[in-house]
């Protein structure tokens, strides 16, 4: 098996930039980078239109970042809600400390008593069963996971701007939306690794590891905008894991999860490539509190070599239009579904395409105890179906509600190839 620290030695896929220490005010941004940062999303509208993030920010909170100490001295305290806009330039990789040194596995698990061989005997479903995982080697795991959570995640604050400027990535970082009017625009992530998932035996029949962190995780944040991003596992594919307990040993777990009572989020423009679970809106089927909320638009997106989850809903109020669907049958990242029908969910789907190598119509739509979906314009395969027919849902109770600029469903693909991830806003 692949282990992570072996895996870095092999060529990125993502050019990493030198870091430097230094923080600097705004002072000589790329000149067709800046309107953008003042830009809201009235312009793409859908539910997330209200978000203007720091657009109204004054010079003295306009700023350029390098690394990961200045982009989070340039965001402050999760309470700074003075607006500002923060443009991303270079690599901003969050597993480097101030030194530029790579932590590993190793410096999180110091000190903790974590050790991956004694997690897999203590929970060997031979001698563990399907109960699950608790005692000291379990407290250990969480401990050394503490830790890297200190080191990757960033919690945005109110009101913030962050743009990459051309070539700019977010390397195995968590930025986390608990705050309300937050825009996200123009960067490269690749996805945050768990370096310590939980093996969970009650997870369906055989039990399934379980990791933390997204690329971005939208926890209760209300006027959000993520728009012109490109998602990406990089340099550590999931197939490089290995299994333990005959699973696979994941460390990835979303790129865009929506969670926790978060409402009016539009996701544009985007690019979500080569992952499992690809973005979950509503995290439980007991979280009542959802119930009226996680109203959420996805527009012109590219979904390529996903395996699921694009979107898994609970609760939410979701329109997915003009979104292109591509998997060739010959990544590791074998499709299983897209839209994913949970509790009380309601999908709204219009004019969207799906190229899916092996696959058959029925592949759209995955029920779990969800019964409402309404479609229209949906090709596969170059045909025109209706994946509410094949799934025998019930229609949506909700309208579609869409006023923005709709692309022909045959013209979708060539445009969406064009237009869609970082790098296009120039």
């Amino acid at each position: 098996m692949f282990s992570k620290k072996n895996y870095k030695l092999l060529p990125a896929s993502i050019v990493m930039g030198l870091l430097v220490s230094s923080f600097v005010v705004l002072q000589e941004v790329h000149a067709d980078i800046t309107s953008f940062g003042r830009q809201s999303a009235t312009q793409v509208g859908g539910f997330g239109r209200n978000a203007v993030g720091g657009s109204q920010a004054d010079a003295t909170h306009i700023y350029t970042v390098n690394s990961r100490q200045t982009l989070l001295k340039a965001l402050g305290q999760s309470t700074n809600d003075v607006p500002k806009i923060i443009y991303l330039s270079g690599t901003i990789d969050m597993t480097k400390d101030s030194q530029g040194r790579t932590l590993t596995e190793d410096d999180y698990a110091q000190g903790t008593g974590y050790h991956l061989e004694s997690y897999l005997t203590a929970y060997n479903p031979s001698t563990w069963g399907k109960k699950k995982v608790s005692g000291q080697q379990e407290i250990n795991r969480l401990a050394a996971q503490r830790k890297q959570a200190e080191q990757i995640e960033v919690k945005v604050p109110a009101n913030t701007t962050i743009i990459g400027l051309p070539g700019a990535s977010f390397v195995g970082g968590n930025l986390i939306l608990q705050k309300n009017n937050i825009i996200v625009r123009n960067i490269t992530f690749e996805t945050p690794y768990d370096d310590f998932p939980q093996w969970d035996p009650t997870d369906e029949r055989t039990g399934n590891w379980n990791s933390q962190y997204d690329a971005i995780s939208v926890q209760g944040a209300s006027n959000v905008w993520l728009d012109h991003n490109t998602f990406d596992d990089g340099r550590y594919r999931d197939s490089q894991n290995g299994t333990y307990f005959g699973r696979e040993y994941q460390h990835h777990d979303g790129m865009t999860d929506i969670t926790n009572g978060a409402d009016n989020i539009t996701i544009s423009d985007s690019v979500y490539r080569n992952h499992d679970k690809t973005m979950l809106i509503g995290n439980s089927d007991s979280k009542t509190s959802d119930t009226g909320k996680l109203h959420v638009t996805l527009v012109r997106n590219l979904f390529q070599n996903t395996v699921q989850r694009t979107p898994r809903v609970r609760f939410g109020d979701v329109q997915v239009i003009n979104n292109f669907y591509q998997n060739d049958g010959t990544s590791t990242y074998q499709f299983k579904y897209a839209w994913g029908l949970g509790k009380k969910a309601q999908i709204n789907a219009k004019n969207n395409v799906f190229v899916i190598a092996k696959k058959s119509p029925v592949a759209i739509i995955n029920k779990f105890k969800g019964t409402q979906l309404s479609d229209d314009g949906t090709i596969f395969n170059t045909k025109f179906v209706s994946a509410a027919s094949i799934s025998h849902t019930s229609p949506t109770t909700s309208t579609l509600g869409w006023s923005g600029p709709l692309i022909a469903s045959k013209q979708l693909p060539e445009s969406i190839l064009q237009t869609a991830g970082s790098g296009v806003l120039k």
